[in-house]
């Protein structure tokens, strides 16, 4: 099969998912628009360079509903012979995105695609788009549906994790995340977000805490024991599933649970005769890619069974892998990837994740390759692997190594 590259990765600042946050003004439209601009004008791309533009977005309703892709595409400088796919895996939607791009190019659909996607969450909330799985009572009884804090919880008290672990994975998360910005690490793929006279609005991840310590995240009270023990009383119906479970720990708060942000991003992706006619040299090979489901109850344990499968897929074993990036849904979540594969957390979300800087749903999964790949590059490291866990149980993972 040919082979998949990629060419370029550019994100967008995070800005707070709520009506005081700096990209509050800006809808999912013009905030793709202006990452496929960015694209476009860093690669020189023009008339019809690219065969499609695969965008994931999760609550697909209102100004984010429709065929959003398209309709960035035709807010965009790209050329409107260019056609747009919108897609929902959700969390995993960005990640999906940029998969199925590669896979579209290593069979021969095309030689280059623009994938990636975009959440505006304070401005379309999640779950306003109402979702089956949750809200209708024939499907969720069945499923031994809770919500994503309950799952959360399970696994911390399935696999032992304590407050204290959750807790200190989330401070490394914020400390990680400050000394990147301090670094200058993202200067090669965040663009500033500028309004129509071209004036900044925002420049910088604006979610984050850096004086984030112990005795701040100590104080925080379990954000899912209510609705677990109270009402509607989801610890019972975790329990009805997992009788074994005397009682579920609520560990997770505000702290240690992803943040609700705004953001986009982008990858390019072509074959190699993609980049020799517009002169761009191939930064990595996406080596390999998977999605999987799993229990729709526990929901959250997806990057385990997800990573197995695309090792296996891929004959690689977990420590021919130098850097990870398993999306910081909830601290359980990395903690449970940690536990399964005994990787060194030294080489997990190294530059924090979305923990510390947010996780704007249908953006993450293609925001993490690009964190990755740039992070392959400073270090000169070659191959990396990035997972996410993805509501209603599922599990996606992309490989890549540098060219």
């Amino acid at each position: 099969m040919t082979d998949a590259f990629i060419y370029d990765a550019v994100r967008t600042p995070r800005g707070k998912g709520r009506k005081d946050g700096s990209l509050h003004e800006v809808t999912a439209v013009r905030l793709s628009s202006q990452v496929l601009n960015a694209l476009k004008d860093r690669n020189g791309l023009d008339g019809h360079a690219v065969e499609d533009v695969i965008w994931g977005n999760v609550t697909q309703v209102k100004e984010q509903g429709g065929c959003l892709a398209r309709t960035a595409v035709l807010a965009s400088d790209l050329d409107e012979s260019i056609p747009g796919l919108a897609i929902n895996r959700f969390c995993a939607s960005g990640m999906e995105a940029v998969n199925l791009a590669a896979n579209q190019v290593k069979g021969g659909a095309g030689d280059a695609y623009i994938a990636g996607g975009v959440e505006m969450m304070g401005r379309v909330p999640m779950g306003s788009d109402g979702a089956a799985i949750a809200v209708d009572p024939s499907v969720a009884m069945e499923t031994y549906f809770v919500p994503q804090g309950i799952s959360a919880d399970i696994i911390a008290t399935e696999y032992g994790f304590t407050r204290d672990q959750a807790d200190q994975l989330a401070m490394a998360s914020q400390q990680r995340a400050a000394a990147a910005w301090e670094d200058k690490r993202f200067d090669k793929s965040v663009i500033t977000v500028t309004d129509q006279n071209g004036l900044t609005i925002l420049d910088h991840d604006e979610y984050m805490r850096p004086g984030t310590d112990m005795q701040s995240l100590g104080g925080l009270n379990p954000a899912f024991q209510q609705m677990g023990e109270v009402m509607p009383g989801f610890d019972a119906v975790a329990k009805l599933k997992y009788p074994h479970l005397e009682k579920i720990n609520h560990i997770h708060h505000a702290g240690n649970s992803s943040g609700i942000v705004d953001g986009s991003a982008g990858v390019l992706i072509g074959n190699e005769e993609f980049g020799k006619k517009y002169g761009l040299k191939p930064r990595a090979r996406i080596k390999q890619t998977c999605k999987i489901g799993t229990d729709p109850t526990i929901m959250l344990t997806g990057p385990v069974p997800a990573t197995e499968k695309i090792l296996a897929d891929s004959g690689m074993k977990i420590g021919d892998i130098d850097l990870f990036e398993v999306n910081e849904a909830f601290a359980s979540v990395v903690l449970r990837f940690q536990q399964a594969f005994d990787v060194d957390p030294e080489l997990v979300n190294v530059n924090g994740g979305s923990i510390a800087m947010g996780h704007p749903l249908g953006a993450t999964g293609a925001i993490i390759i690009g964190t990755l790949l740039d992070e392959l590059e400073r270090t000169d490291k070659e191959v990396g692997l990035a997972t996410l866990c993805i509501a209603s149980g599922m599990g996606a993972a992309t490989i890549i190594e540098r060219v």
